[in-house]
């Protein structure tokens, strides 16, 4: 790079700065890892901040010349605004992180794509100002069927609807904040290999990150070290929304070390999406059950989260719709709420811990469950549980175990249940305790023989 001091040394005229690359002249290496070297500066074309309609119909006509240069185009610093960016393949629009501001004139749309293989928006600014989308459009950025988008270091805010919505979009969103939705943050439908990573999501309306289908299927999104915050269910609902993560149908995907405080309902939430791997996130404050995997799944690996705060902690259950098969390891959940967000006839909250069916607990530690710190089966949906050398530290109960008619083999060893006031391991049909304590020493479970209980100790 040539420095101030030489070029004041050599006696640079303006025509030989003017000749200099626009990335040694525009933005410090700091602001951008954007190479701009070969890009398109707007204003050499007439865009201008505060340029009106005019400056936006320039800048449509610049992006479409640049995208069949195969070059990006530089927005300075300022705000533009604009309406009704259809973007054509090829598209790369960068801006200086945080002062180059595309402002919502309100046309109805704002950015849209179709059928483009890569489109690419960094260090931008996108502001919707929560002024009215039209009917056809969902969302300020809506992508549909490009399968390379690129949404680096931006900041959108002010969505009427969601921020982001892509259909059969892979790519990645990383390192952007998005706040004020007044639906979603990210809304990805049939995603082709989909990464949401690093980002800020915060303070909308009924949800963060959502990843569905349309059908179920194999998805492999990853959604990895983002901090959620603050997420609403607008809508209200029992579920469908508040939730700051929330797969639907989505299989294979992935989602770790996230940070999620304050969601209306779940941290994370999996309907019917199997092979969910679930590992090293922290929920604090969820409203409802912390992590969620639900409905008609196979496969679903919860490992090594921290919940502290929330009317259910972990719950892999819906045998009844065909869920099952999971691990629930190495978490550690506290401080579970007696009371929810809705109030239903068999709605049960303050539970630590519940699976149903084909699952492996193991090592989890639960601490000051409202009910119970580990609920296995519900009714006749109980099979192949085991629960093995867990701690459960202040509950009602420790562990509440199907005894209803059809309840299949259950294994509940080597735990240690401590502060229990009505027992460590206590028979259930339904929400009923027909049975004494049969986690001590005594052969109490021994008139139930789909339960294997031994070696626990309740204190």
């Amino acid at each position: 790079m040539i420095s101030r001091r030489k070029m004041l040394g050599w006696g640079m005229t303006g025509a030989a700065v003017a000749a200099l690359p626009l990335s040694a002249l525009a933005a410090p290496a700091s602001v951008s890892t954007v190479d701009l070297r070969g890009s398109i500066d707007a204003r050499d074309h007439g865009v201008s901040p505060d340029g009106g309609d005019v400056s936006s119909r320039k800048l449509m006509a610049l992006i479409e010349q640049a995208a069949r240069q195969n070059k990006p185009v530089y927005l300075p610093p300022g705000d533009y605004r604009v309406s009704g960016l259809d973007l054509p393949d090829n598209t790369r629009l960068v801006g200086v992180s945080g002062a180059s501001r595309l402002v919502y004139s309100g046309d109805g749309s704002l950015i849209r794509a179709t059928a483009a293989r890569r489109i690419e928006l960094s260090n931008l600014v996108i502001d919707g100002g929560n002024r009215w989308l039209d009917d056809q459009t969902p969302a300020l950025i809506h992508f549909s069927g490009i399968p390379d988008v690129s949404i680096d270091n931006c900041e959108i805010l002010g969505a009427r609807k969601s921020a982001i919505q892509l259909e059969r979009c892979g790519g990645r969103i990383e390192r952007s904040k998005i706040s004020g939705a007044a639906d979603y943050a990210v809304y990805a439908v049939e995603s082709t290999g989909l990464s949401v990573t690093g980002n800020s999501v915060f303070d909308c309306g009924n949800g963060g990150i959502l990843i569905h289908r349309w059908e179920k299927g194999v998805d492999g999104s990853i959604v990895t070290a983002n901090r959620i915050f603050r997420i609403g269910a607008r809508n209200g609902g029992t579920g469908q929304y508040g939730n700051a993560i929330n797969l639907f149908r989505a299989a294979n995907v992935m989602v770790s070390g996230n940070h999620i405080t304050d969601s209306a309902f779940s941290a994370i939430r999996a309907n019917s999406s199997s092979n969910a791997q679930i590992s090293g996130n922290q929920c604090f404050r969820s409203g409802e059950t912390a992590i969620y995997a639900e409905f008609s799944f196979e496969g679903a690996v919860i490992s090594d989260n921290t919940v502290d705060g929330a009317a259910n902690g972990i719950s892999v259950v819906n045998f009844n719709e065909g869920g099952r098969l999971s691990t629930i390891s190495g978490n550690i959940v506290r401080n579970l709420s007696a009371t929810g967000p809705y109030k239903l006839d068999g709605a049960i909250f303050g539970v630590g811990i519940s699976a149903e069916a084909d699952t492996a607990i193991t090592g989890n530690v639960v601490e000051n469950a409202a009910l119970w710190g580990l609920a296995l089966g519900f009714g006749p949906y109980l099979r192949n549980v085991v629960a093995a050398n867990n701690i459960v530290r202040g509950a009602n109960v420790g562990c509440a175990v199907s005894v209803a008619e059809g309840a299949g083999s259950t294994v509940i060893t080597g735990n240690v249940f401590q502060d229990v006031n009505d027992g460590g391991v206590i028979g259930y049909r339904w929400t009923q305790a027909p049975t004494e304590e049969l986690g001590g020493s005594g052969d109490a479970a021994a008139a139930f023989p789909h339960l294997t209980v031994m070696g626990n100790r309740v204190g």
